[in-house]
């Protein structure tokens, strides 16, 4: 950028007519809009959407961070967006809550972190000093929680400005894939705080994840810090029922057309059902799956996004000592998780199956939506 305005200072006449008819030349046409705008992947409206080119953020309070975006990737949230599922978010909205890049810029407030330090970006942006990030539920923050992507522009962009950067950014850890590192940003603290910990994951357990998508293969591999005995996947999909198999599944379940799952998961427990189930798909079908499956006292985690309503089977459950739980993620679980993908105690590359160039970002989304044909988990785009 300051290379930028020396060439202009550099190359412009004393007379203010001369100098105006210099800008219309392409070179300083080009040197303008590089200083001023950056390539965005925007939102437009129910299965619409489209890069363009936006205004590059600006710190605007004390507490910003601009970032320059590394590595970014597609969240099912993302798809469920498209989808009309999520009203929060706005046409005109840049997608994307996750990411991984280089602090060009700080507020005046932000003392965690300076210009040209490596970051991971939490999908969440926590202020605190709110009543719910004191109470340990950021993602319900007063000025923050999951805004980007969803009410503020997102990270499937050149730059980002991330609200509350001293508590929503982590450092990047020396030597250390930043591919697997992009998972901290949201899929493994999901699956860790809303299925593994809410669902009660215990030494000994009989555990269930129904759905072997990303965030459910990391369900599988953070229920695996807890010691259960048995951990079950079920999946429409085989090849990814045998990704589960490699990354510690005891037992894999295929469901679809013709497949009864929840006989064939009652006959592996002995009929005494799961001890945890944890959904991680968010359609009717899939909850209601974990409601046939569970066992007395045992815990249903709901992890997926639902666009519609699901059926309560009270007249089957009321007398089972069953919990439901449901909850946004927080995140406050990342450092945790950093220190365990740092050490390769969590294999999180292993979630990782394509790459693509930001110019090819339309097409990541082809192959994230058509997963089972490419047999794609997290996809990975590339600004660098």
């Amino acid at each position: 950028m300051a290379k930028g305005l020396s060439v202009l200072k550099a190359a412009a006449p004393r007379s203010p007519h001369v100098f105006s008819r210099a800008l219309t030349q392409p070179v300083y046409r080009q040197t303008l809009r590089s200083m001023a705008t950056m390539k965005a992947l925007v939102y437009r409206g129910v299965q619409d959407f489209g890069v363009e080119d936006r205004p590059k953020p600006q710190v605007s309070a004390a507490t910003d961070a601009v970032v320059k975006l590394a590595k970014t990737t597609i969240c099912g949230t993302d798809l469920h967006i498209l989808q009309g599922d999520v009203p929060t978010v706005a046409p005109g909205t840049i997608l994307g809550h996750e990411g991984l890049g280089t602090v060009e810029s700080v507020g005046t407030g932000v003392t965690a972190f300076k210009p040209g330090d490596r970051v991971i970006i939490s999908c969440i942006s926590a202020c605190a000093t709110c009543e719910y990030c004191r109470r340990g539920m950021p993602s319900h923050c007063t000025s923050g929680g999951w805004i980007l992507g969803n009410t503020i522009d997102g990270t499937q962009a050149e730059f980002v400005r991330i609200p509350h950067a001293n508590s929503s950014l982590h450092a990047v850890p020396p030597g250390v894939d930043e591919r697997a590192l992009v998972m901290i940003s949201d899929i493994l603290p999901t699956a860790l705080e809303c299925g593994t910990l809410n669902g009660k994951v215990a030494p000994g357990a009989t555990v269930a994840v129904i759905g072997a998508g990303p965030v459910g293969l990391s369900a599988l591999m953070t229920a695996q810090l807890y010691s259960p005995s048995t951990l079950i996947m079920l999946d429409l999909d085989p090849a990814r029922l045998a990704v589960a198999q490699r990354l510690g599944a005891t037992h894999i379940v295929q469901s679809g057309p013709g497949k009864d799952p929840a006989a064939e998961v009652m006959r592996l427990t002995g009929g005494r059902g799961v001890d945890t189930a944890i959904e991680a798909v968010g359609v009717p079908a899939t909850f209601g799956l974990c409601q046939d499956i569970i066992g007395v006292g045992g815990t249903i985690a709901n992890v997926g996004v639902h666009g519609s309503k699901v059926d309560l089977h009270l007249e089957k459950l009321w007398d089972r000592n069953v919990a439901i739980t449901t909850r946004l993620v927080d995140a406050t679980t990342a450092p945790m998780l950093i220190t365990l993908v740092e050490s390769g105690r969590l294999d999180a590359q292993a979630l990782t199956t394509h790459s693509f160039k930001f110019s090819e970002v339309e097409n990541a989304y082809a192959s994230f939506k058509a997963a089972a044909v490419n047999k794609a988990l997290k996809v990975i785009i590339d600004f660098e």
